[in-house]
């Protein structure tokens, strides 16, 4: 079973490219659905958190603006954070493996938000990034509710810039021109990935081995 990592900036279309892959049968992992799910009331990070960063939930939720306030820009806060956060979202990825092997599934997508930013592609068989240009990526985001350029760009500061993405991707998805162009690209990657088997891997420092 070939594990590919889908990733992009946000703004990019990555959530309906996982869509789209889901279309074609593929199982697909949403990390941060995941997460939302794990914060959410009644969920399992609600109290390990509210533990160990007293405040950061509200009405038996997690409140992630303001946990992120406390995390953000403290790397050994945000560690701890991971630290607590990773192995209680282990057990529900290793159900989901488990629910695709049931399935006879020969791909997986897992959709990671900030794959390259923690080192996560070194654990997937090929890594799909999904793109588009600035201009596009600006005018969608900032389309959304309670968004400013100032807040675009803080978040734009956390995650590695997009061309350095698509230099390290094995594949590009590009939603710049529309679903059917998108949903393309996504039927021939998985053809691509069937035929030749799993690329090249991505060795530390994103240099490809062959």
């Amino acid at each position: 079973m070939m594990v590919v990592g889908l990733t992009g900036s946000i703004g990019m279309g990555k959530s309906t490219t996982a869509a789209l892959f889901a279309e074609e049968g593929v199982p697909v992992y949403d990390a941060d659905a995941e997460v939302h799910a794990a914060y959410a009331k009644g969920g399992v990070a609600v109290e390990p958190l509210e533990d160990a960063f007293p405040g950061v939930t509200v009405d038996g939720a997690v409140d992630r603006r303001k946990l992120s306030l406390r995390v953000v820009g403290d790397a050994d806060e945000l560690k701890r954070l991971e630290m607590i956060v990773h192995p209680l979202l282990g057990g529900r990825r290793a159900a989901f493996f488990e629910a695709a092997r049931e399935r006879n599934a020969d791909i997986v997508v897992l959709d990671i938000p900030l794959l390259f930013e923690t080192g996560g592609e070194r654990g997937m068989d090929a890594v799909v990034v999904v793109s588009a240009p600035v201009h596009i990526q600006r005018e969608r985001v900032l389309a959304r509710p309670d968004m400013s350029e100032a807040k675009l760009d803080s978040i734009l500061a956390r995650q590695m810039a997009d061309e350095d993405k698509r230099a390290l991707a094995h594949f590009v998805v590009d939603t710049s021109q529309g679903l059917e162009h998108a949903r393309a690209q996504v039927r021939n990657i998985l053809i691509r990935l069937r035929r030749d088997g799993p690329p090249a891997k991505l060795a530390p420092g994103g240099e490809r081995q062959h």
